[in-house]
């Protein structure tokens, strides 16, 4: 059993032939909307890769509600958990670019609405090797008492520090498993600008000190961690991307389902990064998450 604790977004897309730079204007090319939000990501990915998911988050009563659920309900994620709250559903306001990068602002509405409280309730229904996956897009004191309860319950926690703040870097070492993207990584232990090697240096000396499973994306190089004292490494698909804006999350969920259906962690790996890669061909975020099957055939 997978739960989710964390943010639910409608997501509105622009594209434009490249990102502007501060202060410019460009012609777009077209807008769609989108589910979106870093814990619904996650929840979706997990679902798809095929186990149970239960999510924890708020939505504002307002029209973005319905629609930045509709795929998770659809789905068969457990929603019983999600409140509703006055004001705004969490908006993010993304720019794609023509080479598939994008640029992201994230407006927090109900999910700033969230509570401790929302993940007590949650984890009481847990159980030891039950996983809880959490961002950093619901207030910091939620994620503290989560990880923080979890542990002393025996639930694994899989906490992605995106999008990395301080809060992130004073809450990462609660979790059992840490998933950061290098640049992220970077600014977790205070050093810029790593070499591959330099970077192997650090992720070994932090596993060293601290226990933890630590998970680090590099894009369209794929995925290096530190498990159980071991190095490995795994690649995702060469591919053209149109869109990454769902990658990291895709990552995430299928990593955290693999584990949940008991693949040892080199295979877990993989997996998540087949379905990284995968979730870059398609626009958007949660319509972007490819299914089991697809994932599976590639891997």
């Amino acid at each position: 059993m997978i739960t989710v604790f964390g943010s639910v977004n409608m997501d509105l897309i622009a594209t434009t032939a490249r990102l502007p730079e501060p202060g410019e204007t460009l012609e777009g090319g077209s807008f769609s909307t989108a589910a979106g939000g870093k814990g619904a990501n996650q929840a979706l990915a997990a679902r798809r890769a095929g186990s149970q998911v239960q999510m924890v988050a708020a939505v504002g009563d307002d029209a973005f509600a319905e629609p930045a659920l509709a795929l998770l309900s659809q789905a068969g994620v457990d929603l019983a958990r999600v409140r509703t709250v006055d004001g705004s559903t969490g908006t993010a306001l993304i720019l794609v670019g023509g080479d598939g990068e994008n640029m992201i602002v994230v407006v927090s509405g109900a999910n700033g609405r969230v509570t401790p409280q929302d993940g007590k309730a949650a984890l009481a229904s847990m159980a030891e090797g039950d996983i809880l996956m959490l961002q950093m897009e619901i207030p910091a004191s939620c994620v503290e008492q989560a990880l923080t309860d979890a542990a002393a319950r025996g639930v694994t926690t899989l906490f992605n520090t995106a999008p990395l703040t301080p809060d992130s870097i004073r809450l990462a070492h609660l979790a059992t498993i840490l998933v950061s993207n290098e640049t992220e990584f970077e600014l977790l232990i205070g050093r810029r600008k790593l070499s591959a090697d330099e970077r192997i240096s650090a992720m070994r000396q932090h596993h060293a000190e601290t226990g933890q499973t630590l998970v680090v994306t590099l894009g369209g190089d794929g995925v290096v961690a530190m498990h159980q004292g071991e190095l490995l490494a795994q690649k995702g698909l060469t591919i053209d991307p149109v869109d990454t804006v769902g990658a990291g999350d895709t990552f995430c969920g299928y990593l955290a389902a693999s584990l949940d259906q008991g693949l040892d962690f080199a295979a877990a790996l993989r997996r998540a990064a087949v379905a990284g890669s995968l979730a870059c061909l398609k626009p958007g975020a949660q319509p972007a998450i490819p299914m089991a099957g697809d994932v599976d055939a590639r891997r």
